[in-house]
């Protein structure tokens, strides 16, 4: 009697990839991207890894469930793994950033007070227009900071408001909940913790 030996199209995708090397992949992709990674681009890294002809799919499910482990693998390390409004990333944790920004000052340039401020107004009021950006942080808004924003890609302009001269609505981006390392706006903690998060993001320096 034949024993009941299954041919490797029977296993499920978990079967045929080592999990120490999946992670390893991830690692490997996520520390060499200097932007969030998505699940779509994570799970590419794999098409090489198996064998497709017997159709076998790397799952968001089995993506996720790698992010996961691999998180858990960098706990006790300098390193951490976030989920961003676009993607994943492995980024130095806040504890040692400071250390790496003594090391090497000059790298990116630090943010002003102004910058983030204005920033900030945007964030939690949105969608607002220049004035009223001017009449809640009480100056005028220098246009050098919207053009920096708009640079970074971090606010964009999200229709007009309908008053004489047509103001334009200004809102933060995916791009700006990237640099925070949030996933919503939901995600933004309470106006009063604001000084903190502006210090912590130079101290980050994150470009």
């Amino acid at each position: 009697m034949q024993p009941n030996v299954q041919h490797p199209e029977e296993y499920p995708t978990s079967n045929l990839i080592d999990k120490a090397h999946a992670l390893r992949i991830l690692e490997a992709v996520l520390y060499a991207s200097e932007t969030p990674v998505p699940t779509l681009v994570l799970s590419q890294a794999f098409e090489d890894e198996y064998d497709t002809q017997h159709d076998h799919k790397i799952t968001n499910a089995q993506i996720e469930s790698w992010l996961n482990q691999l998180s858990a693998k960098l706990a006790d390390s300098a390193l951490e793994l976030i989920k961003t409004a676009t993607g994943y990333r492995i980024q130095v944790r806040p504890k040692y950033a400071r250390i790496v920004t003594r090391l090497w000052p000059e790298r990116p340039v630090r943010l002003s007070q102004a910058l983030l401020e204005t920033l900030s107004v945007i964030a939690y009021r949105q969608p607002v227009t220049r004035a009223d950006i001017e009449q809640l942080r009480g100056v005028t808004v220098n246009s050098q900071i919207l053009r920096t924003l708009f640079e970074r890609q971090w606010i964009a302009e999200d229709g007009f408001r309908p008053v004489a001269g047509r103001p334009a609505l200004l809102v933060t981006t995916k791009y700006f909940l990237d640099a925070f390392g949030l996933q919503s706006l939901e995600q933004l903690p309470e106006l009063t913790e604001m000084n903190q998060i502006i210090h912590d993001l130079n101290d980050k320096n994150i470009e």
